[in-house]
């Protein structure tokens, strides 16, 4: 009698389990080494009181989630696409310039330093020491060097901690996120794969955690192939509402923090649609009603986002590992976007 073999695992998603395996570690490492180019950039920032940062896909979508944390601490922070900045510029006069990228190598980022030449104040953030970026602005680097796999996930994570580094020089405590990244919570998703098991799109939704939303988002889209997509929690309530029912997943990241209530309102809501939602809740907050709830411990900024990443990143490559054969593998994508 011959055994039925077990579903072969793509390749593009071993090789994503490969980086999320070591993330952690890397993200720690990275942090402990980036003190000395962290404390660079958090001179520039007190200098200038400005931060504007760059970058495409991942590294734009992690420019959003640190936004409000500089903000919370009176940095003027504003993260814009690259590819934006390039065609309608704002003035880097008087602002600390970030970009980020982590292969170093963007189309984007190649042009848009021919173009610029930065400024006296633009530092990068990257994962590769030998890349464009590294060579042309003093930089962060991520240990580990670059991540191979297409859709990001070790990358985000190690670019936070190159974040919290430079954080901490500002003053912030980083022990709540590095605990996070030391004994990381285990959430089991099968409820939430189970809520959005039979819909045909997903929308991702935050308030102070939009960024993450964001970084979810697109790694859904490129791994399930569905055309997923964030919006802020405003920018939901007015007039996307239209698009929710039965079909349409929506997914809430909710931290303990002042824009909880407005998440909780907008659950309330998706679930009235008929809308499969599920959250992810570091709040502390009553669960909510007819909402499939992923809990963590309360937190809020880098200790929130540590905390609910890793479980993001399980919860979008099982939901494409569910519709798709060849998941990770990319079929009209680059790992390194070398054309724009």
């Amino acid at each position: 009698m011959t055994m039925t073999s077990p579903t072969t695992r793509p390749a593009g998603l071993v090789a994503i389990d490969r980086e999320m395996a070591r993330q952690n570690g890397d993200a720690l490492a990275s942090f402990a080494e980036a003190a000395e180019m962290a404390a660079r950039v958090a001179a520039s920032l007190e200098r200038t009181g400005q931060l504007l940062l760059l970058g495409m896909g991942g590294s734009h979508a992690v420019g959003r989630a640190v936004e409000p944390l500089y903000r919370a601490l009176g940095i003027d922070a504003i993260a814009v696409p690259l590819s934006e900045q390039l065609g309608q510029p704002l003035a880097l006069d008087g602002r600390t310039v970030l970009m980020t990228s982590q292969s170093g190598e963007s189309a984007e980022v190649v042009r848009w330093f021919a173009e610029t030449g930065g400024n006296a104040e633009t530092f990068g953030l990257t994962l590769e020491p030998g890349s464009f970026l590294a060579r042309t602005a003093p930089s962060l680097v991520g240990v580990g060097g670059t991540e191979l796999a297409f859709a990001a996930t070790r990358s985000l994570t190690v670019s936070f901690a190159l974040h919290l580094a430079i954080l901490a020089a500002l003053g912030e405590h980083p022990s709540g996120a590095l605990v996070a990244l030391q004994a990381p919570e285990s959430i089991d998703i099968r409820p939430a794969l189970a809520a959005l098991e039979n819909v045909r799109s997903v929308v991702t939704s935050g308030r102070r955690l939009q960024g993450v939303a964001e970084a979810l988002a697109l790694g859904l889209t490129e791994l399930s192939r569905r055309p997923c997509f964030s919006l802020e929690g405003g920018q939901l309530r007015h007039g996307p509402m239209e698009m929710l029912g039965p079909d349409i997943g929506v997914v809430l990241f909710r931290g303990k923090d002042p824009t909880a209530a407005l998440v909780t309102a907008m659950a309330v809501s998706a679930v009235e649609t008929g809308a499969p939602v599920v959250i992810f809740d570091s709040s502390g907050e009553a669960p909510v009603a007819g909402a499939t709830m992923l809990a963590f411990k309360p937190a809020t900024g880098m200790d929130g986002i540590f905390a609910m990443l890793p479980t993001a990143q399980r919860l979008m490559i099982a939901f494409a590992d569910a519709r798709v054969d060849n998941a990770g593998t990319p079929v009209r994508s680059t790992k390194i976007t070398r054309s724009e």
